[in-house]
């Protein structure tokens, strides 16, 4: 886990958001709260529905307009990004905080060169000239692995890969060297040997330039590989947030181990997968108490459908909302996704 050199760049505190009009659904978000500091990559998972994209949103100001913000604040630098105007926050993303969105060829716009849409970002936040945009364009086209630069800059998007339109992604996302990028889903289209690659590149931008990244994903081979702090999401509530080696060597809630059992295991092909049985509840119909007992397979009655419990210590940064865990009436150890498969996971990912 990197250390924090200093405040945290960003502060979700605390944030609660519903879906206001006639389709009213409150708690999508529920008291999410984490940090992410300079030169550290916290990740968010959990199953599609959970809340990741939406806190992600949130953070981007891109929250649709029936999703209204109740409580809590996102804080960049220490100021309030919900307190802010449009003018205000306009000298921000972009240029202070970047963003690598899940579907390039959806992202980008296919009518202008790539160039150009790169050299766009340093005309409209460091008031570059259009010479000079496009000599930056080619040297972050370079930087991001692209052959041939020079010749590139003029591509439309359609004529690259998915791995080069993604690398353009990740060229423009860092145009005027943010100190954080937003990668939601950033490897999801791609196969195997561009993943590593696009990881290993967004590893030594961190470094080189210091970024603080927040990851949203559903893979949790990249977490392993790529994670410092992970923060497991279920029914718009953190129920885990711990070093990301601590999650995979010892969960602490039974949702973050059965996503972990969920993984296929290397080695045995014909094994049977395992499954968290039922689906996320939509807002407006969550359970009592905890909103992962009714598939929990250590659910308690007279506990569990009690109030909910707020993330409590377990360890060093490691904080869960399992009640039971918390009092004592279930050991860590019985969960099932701190096994062997997961150490060889994370045993692989330091290769």
């Amino acid at each position: 886990m990197k250390p924090h050199q200093d405040s945290p760049l960003l502060e979700v505190d605390g944030l609660r958001l519903d879906l206001v009009g006639a389709d009213r659904q409150p708690g999508l978000l529920d008291g999410v709260s984490f940090s992410v500091s300079r030169e550290q990559t916290v990740a968010l998972i959990g199953e599609s529905g959970c809340g990741k994209t939406m806190t992600a949103m949130a953070v981007l100001s891109l929250l649709p307009r029936v999703a209204q913000v109740m409580s809590g604040e996102i804080r960049f630098q220490g100021a309030n990004l919900l307190a802010m105007g449009g003018r205000s926050l306009r000298r921000i993303y972009g240029a202070q905080i970047g963003t690598v969105f899940q579907n390039p060829m959806s992202s980008l716009n296919p009518t202008m060169r790539v160039g150009k849409q790169i050299a766009e970002m340093r005309q409209l936040h460091v008031d570059e000239s259009g010479a000079a945009s496009r000599e930056r364009a080619i040297e972050l086209l370079r930087l991001v692995g692209v052959p041939r630069p020079d010749v590139r800059v003029d591509s439309y998007p359609y004529e690259l890969s998915g791995g080069m339109q993604q690398r353009v992604m990740i060229a423009m996302a860092i145009a005027c060297e943010p100190q954080l990028m937003l990668a939601d889903e950033p490897t999801t289209a791609l196969d195997v040997t561009i993943q590593a690659e696009v990881l290993d590149l967004l590893r030594s931008l961190r470094e080189r330039l210091g970024m603080g990244i927040l990851l949203v994903t559903h893979d949790l081979g990249v977490v392993a590989d790529f994670a410092d702090v992970v923060v497991v999401m279920y029914a718009g509530q953190v129920v885990e947030q711990a070093p990301v080696h601590a999650i995979f060597e010892r969960p602490t809630h039974p949702y973050t181990a059965a996503l972990l059992a969920s993984m296929p295991q290397i080695g045995r092909p014909r094994s049977r997968l395992a499954a968290i049985p039922g689906r996320v509840p939509p807002a407006g119909a969550y359970p009592s108490g905890c909103r992962f007992r009714t598939r929990c397979a250590f659910a308690k009655a007279g506990t569990c459908d009690a109030q909910p419990v707020d993330l409590g210590m377990v360890g060093d940064g490691h904080a869960t909302a399992c009640l039971r865990v918390l009092e004592g009436s279930l050991d860590p150890a019985d969960l099932s996704g701190a096994d062997q498969r997961n150490q060889v996971l994370l045993s692989g990912s330091e290769s």
